[in-house]
């Protein structure tokens, strides 16, 4: 099994998980790293509710703030209710594939650009993983309407929009996508 269809299979079994009666009208990958190195990436996977931006209006005077920004997401957002990536299964097929392509390096070793390839490789798995939930209709399925995937890295805020419209039919993020346009 390639690392991107473990991560897709991981992320399946994690929206499965996912209680359709609650309201929920995003899935959320929150893109991370091991101590920030890009040799240990892991997503989680989670989702926010209705319920969830309606506590957080009344953080914030700022609507979209409220509905779309992780600030305001809670745990189950955030943390998600599954993390994958880090478990030796995950770990060992990245490193493998991360070897193939001649990205890993070992403490010690200077990295050269290897850092911001092996970071790209992951947001391309996380958004072909975020597609794959909904071409596969694993979303539907689970949640009984289509609804978007939020793709969001804490420590580079601004790849938010770009992973996120990329991952996602157009139809479902015009609502989160007009900030960027804002911006």
């Amino acid at each position: 099994m390639t690392f991107a269809q473990y991560v897709q299979q991981r992320a399946e079994d994690a929206v499965r998980m996912f209680p359709p009666e609650r309201g929920i009208y995003a899935v959320t990958f929150r893109i991370d790293s091991v101590d920030q190195d890009p040799r240990c990436p892991y997503v989680a996977v989670g989702y926010t509710t209705e319920t969830d931006a309606a506590e957080a209006a009344g953080q914030t005077p700022d609507a979209w703030e409220a509905r779309w920004s992780y600030a305001y997401f809670p745990a189950t957002g955030l943390e998600g209710v599954r993390v994958v990536g880090l478990d030796p299964d995950g770990a060992r097929a990245f490193r493998h594939e991360a070897l193939a392509q001649g990205l890993w390096y070992d403490d010690g070793d200077e990295p050269g650009d290897r850092d911001e390839q092996l970071t790209e490789w992951f947001y391309e798995v996380c958004v072909g993983t975020a597609r794959h939930l909904h071409d596969s209709g694993r979303i539907v399925e689970a949640l009984g309407r289509p609804v978007p995937v939020l793709l969001y890295d804490m420590f580079d805020p601004d790849a938010m929009f770009e992973l996120t419209s990329a991952a996602n039919p157009v139809d479902l993020v015009g609502e989160f996508m007009a900030e960027a346009d804002r911006e």
